[in-house]
């Protein structure tokens, strides 16, 4: 690649130049940067997004996050009956965990926010429900076995953006309830 010759550069005819490739990369990093903080902000400012205050608080606004104590219900979505939060949110498992331990943290709970509290099974709903304990020390909702999330993707009841996604780290998959 040539690069451009900066009057006023140099002594003389001394070829100095300047090539503008690192200029370019420091805006593209700083644009990354700048989207990767917005994303860290916007999590911990929805309910559920932050280690303090209560998970699910009502804003009076919708929020894929399960609250405590809510109840876990079915929807059809898509053709398939699924498992949803309280608010008819799709609630989606990672193909890493185990019955015991979630795998995701860090980054991957900012884009699936696991479910936290308690949570009663609505009427009719087969499958048991239980929790796990998260590093943190939260209680994370199971059905059969899988720990739950939502996925910050979906912005309205009986949507499931997130279903068969292979990202961070594993396979998710909106959870099926059969009857």
């Amino acid at each position: 690649m040539t690069t451009p010759k900066i009057p006023g550069r140099g002594n003389g005819g001394s070829g100095q130049q300047i090539s503008r490739r690192p200029a370019r990369l420091r805006i593209l990093l700083a644009l990354m940067a700048a989207t990767a903080a917005a994303v860290v902000l916007a999590a911990c400012g929805s309910p559920g997004g932050s280690s303090s205050g209560s998970p699910g608080g009502s804003s009076g606004s919708s929020s894929p996050v399960a609250a405590a104590s809510s109840t876990l219900k079915t929807a059809k979505i898509g053709g398939a009956t699924v498992l949803t939060n309280g608010k008819g949110f799709t609630l989606y498992s990672f193909a890493p965990d185990t019955p015991t331990t979630s795998k995701c943290y860090g980054t991957c709970a900012v884009y699936w926010p696991p479910v936290i509290g308690t949570a009663a099974a609505g009427s009719g709903l087969p499958g048991t429900v239980g929790t796990i304990k998260r590093t943190d020390g939260s209680e994370q909702l199971t059905y059969n076995g899988h720990p739950l999330y939502t996925y910050i993707g979906d912005s309205a009841p009986g949507q499931a953006s997130g279903n068969n996604i292979n990202l961070n780290g594993g396979l998710w998959l909106e959870v099926p309830v059969s009857r």
